[in-house]
């Protein structure tokens, strides 16, 4: 499988996630921000975490803005999968391609920690591999990652997934 992974200015985790895709055994390209086309013949794209153009106006919304986001608009619609990590499921939100928005933590603190979390959902590309209800740690580093949608947004949510 061919795997592009986004590069903007500030994403701080991009060549983990490169990395990651690689030793998976997957074909893995960088996709910069300016570029306005995605390679042909991908089948995923990653869009990582970092601290895209800064995030001095609100977390990924410059980078919703890239002249990429068309493309990468177009791979979802198109039925492509995409996984945004962090930054990435920021700028996800930010191109409206994710319903809903991110929001500062309580506290106005920055969390950086191991969180334990359980799998909700085993229907989709990245958790088929899970068991329902399985419980997994994972690293969590944010300033912004409350995650909010109104009640409506959420229930199309829990039917739709997939």
């Amino acid at each position: 499988m061919r795997v592009g992974v986004i590069v903007f200015p500030g994403s701080n985790c991009d060549r983990d996630l490169f990395s990651s895709f690689k030793l998976f055994g997957f074909s893995v390209t960088y996709i910069w921000h300016k570029d306005d086309k995605l390679p042909s013949g991908l089948d995923i794209l990653g869009i990582p975490g970092g601290f895209s153009f800064g995030d001095y106006l609100r977390c990924g919304a410059i980078a919703a803005n890239s002249p990429i986001t068309s493309a990468i608009v177009d791979f979802a619609n198109a039925g492509g999968y995409i996984i945004g990590i962090c930054n990435g499921f920021q700028i996800l939100c930010e191109t409206g391609l994710l319903p809903g928005a991110l929001v500062r933590n309580t506290g106005m603190k920055f969390i950086c920690r191991n969180e334990e979390i359980s799998v909700e959902n085993c229907n989709s590309a990245f958790t088929k591999d899970y068991d329902l209800d399985q419980k997994l740690i994972l690293p969590i580093a944010h300033h912004d990652g409350n995650y909010i949608a109104n009640l409506e947004t959420l229930n199309e949510l829990e039917e739709t997934s997939r």
